[in-house]
């Protein structure tokens, strides 16, 4: 199994950082466009959680995220410092209440955008799974 993982303090311009990580996994695994937009997409926004809700950005917290790729599945992992959330009771973007509220829809993406969706350690970890082949 390849495995490859970065680090970042929790602060928000550092997301150029994971869209270059991702560019780089897109060379090297030969990704398609369909299957790169929806990576880019998901991780970054997965990414973007856990700095501003995960670590409240807290810049002397790191977020991590580590991409393995096994036979036709790439799997990106976040993982935060923060307390976790309780993934199983959010609130549906695509409810009427909720149609204007600027947030909420972070996850409802990447559960769209990746094949499987996993949360971890209180949620304070995230899998996004892609089949690729």
């Amino acid at each position: 199994m390849n495995t490859i993982k970065i680090q970042i303090p929790s602060l928000s311009e550092n997301i150029r950082m994971i869209e270059s990580f991702i560019d780089n996994a897109k060379e090297k695994f030969k990704l398609d466009d369909d299957i790169y937009g929806n990576i880019m997409i998901a991780v970054t926004e997965a990414v973007n959680n856990a700095i501003k809700h995960g670590n409240q950005q807290d810049k002397s917290k790191n977020v991590a995220l580590s991409l393995s790729l096994q036979d036709s599945l790439i799997r990106f992992t976040i993982e935060d410092e923060g307390p976790g959330f309780d993934y199983h009771n959010l609130p549906d973007p695509t409810s009427p209440e909720n149609l204007e509220k600027p947030g909420g829809r972070g996850i409802f993406l990447m559960k769209h955008l990746s094949d499987e969706v996993t949360f971890k350690d209180d949620g304070k970890v995230v899998e996004l799974n892609f089949y690729i082949d």
